[in-house]
């Protein structure tokens, strides 16, 4: 366990490492899978149609997650560890555009 515990901070370490958009998009697609880039991307979303108070039906439409997937997301965003809330109050305060994942909604 323990071993198991270095290669994770190891692995936030390595994150933390990275210095722009393309650094990350190089990192990370070498270490996931386009399936896992994919699956990671619709929690993002996720988290952020959440946070703009976007109905669960609409998302699970809108990213093909499942509702349970959506509930656990939800739940974390409001109960979690911050993690979600922290980047999300990050991008607002960048002045980030919001993007439009939901097309014509």
């Amino acid at each position: 366990m323990l071993e198991e515990n270095i290669r994770i901070d190891n692995l936030y370490n390595a994150i933390l490492l990275l210095a722009n958009y393309d650094e990350a998009k190089a990192f990370f697609r070498d270490l996931l899978t386009e399936k896992e880039i994919i699956e990671f991307s619709k929690r993002w979303a996720t988290a952020q149609l959440l946070n703009n108070k976007i109905p669960y039906s609409t998302i699970e439409k809108e990213t093909g997650l499942s509702s349970t997937t959506v509930a656990r997301i939800a739940k974390w965003l409001k109960k979690g560890t911050g993690g979600y809330q922290l980047i999300l109050n990050r991008a607002d305060s960048k002045h980030h555009p919001k993007p439009n994942y939901l097309g014509s909604i």
